[in-house]
């Protein structure tokens, strides 16, 4: 079979994915570099932040568009490949425990055996009671957690999980953890995948994703497609809606340095920047932020920014934020 080039992952040198784009945003805007390579502005900033590794494809449209050599030291990756290696671990686990390779027909067979014979007639069976979670009541601490959902968050039908970078994020990941076993009283499942340089927070419980959904009015499967908003609940509370927008700030948003020159003079600003691909969530931040005084604009399909150094400071003073890493950056 011939080899897909083009759904490789490319490994940089330490630092060296963030760099490059860096370097490349001199001469293509993040904008520009997003629909030459056919993905979101989100997903540049995240290459950018080296929360994921670049694809192979777009790194080299924007070589070609800058006019550069695509880096030597770099090394490539299958798109999928800590799937075939975990795959293959797991295997030679479960063959040197047990003899064989799990999931075959004797050990099914077995089961259903005893499922219908017994199983399905015991009393409080685990297989059939879900385990139990604290419901809290509404509140800031609440509505923070309902941002950081909307922002890096999924929901699955048994799962609710969060994704944040390894690499910059491991203070703020902390914070996550102990906001959801405050809140809930449930054990988080810390998930470190070192490929994709990232931390999954996974909370395998129904009943969470039952109150999730219930309660606080978020949805299973793809936020895009459902096209989420911030909940009405938040919005008709101002504490709790300034703890919702600094959840999602401190997740989808980003603080970066804009550097531009005129008349060989250089110039640098602290901006931030938040992204979304739903329209509804985007509009309501845009339109809270205006409410509460900060000149945010719209810019490109998804994006919220503020500009101003004023409207920044004053952004900080009102919603502050719990993630290290923006807080480093802004007052770097």
């Amino acid at each position: 079979m011939v080899e897909k080039f083009n759904e490789k992952r490319v490994i940089f040198p330490s630092g060296g994915q963030g760099k490059f784009i860096r370097k490349a945003e001199k001469k293509i805007s993040i904008e520009k570099m997003a629909k030459l390579c056919g993905f979101s502005e989100r997903t540049i900033r995240d290459w950018r932040r080296e929360k994921f590794l670049m694809d192979l494809n777009a790194l080299q449209k924007i070589c070609k568009k800058i006019n550069i050599s695509v880096p030597l030291r770099i090394k490539l990756k299958d798109k999928y490949w800590y799937g075939l290696k975990g795959a293959s671990l797991g295997g030679k686990a479960t063959w040197k425990k047990y003899g064989r390779i799990g999931n075959d027909a004797y050990r099914k067979k077995k089961w259903r055996e005893w499922w219908v014979k017994e199983g399905r007639f015991k009393q409080n069976n685990i297989f059939n009671v879900p385990k139990t979670i604290k419901w809290p009541k509404f509140s800031k601490e609440l509505a923070e957690f309902t941002g950081i959902m909307l922002g890096d968050g999924g929901i699955s039908k048994y799962q609710v999980a969060i994704t944040l970078c390894s690499k910059d994020e491991g203070i703020y990941a902390d914070f996550v953890r102990r906001l959801i076993e405050k809140l809930f009283q449930v054990p988080v499942n810390t998930l470190l995948r070192k490929e994709n340089s990232t931390i999954n927070l996974i909370i395998s419980r129904v009943n969470l994703v039952k109150f999730c959904t219930e309660k606080l009015g978020l949805k299973q499967g793809n936020k895009v497609i459902q096209q989420v908003d911030i909940p009405r609940w938040i919005k008709n509370n101002k504490i709790y809606l300034i703890a919702c927008v600094r959840g999602l700030i401190d997740t989808d948003g980003s603080v970066f340095e804009h550097r531009y020159k005129v008349n060989g003079k250089l110039y640098l600003y602290k901006k931030i920047n938040f992204t979304s691909r739903s329209s509804p969530l985007k509009l309501s931040l845009f339109f809270f932020l205006k409410k509460m005084g900060i000149r945010a604009r719209l810019a490109g399909l998804y994006d919220v920014r503020i500009d101003s150094q004023e409207d920044m400071k004053k952004y900080f003073n009102i919603f502050g934020s719990h993630n290290s890493k923006h807080l480093i950056k802004y007052k770097k």
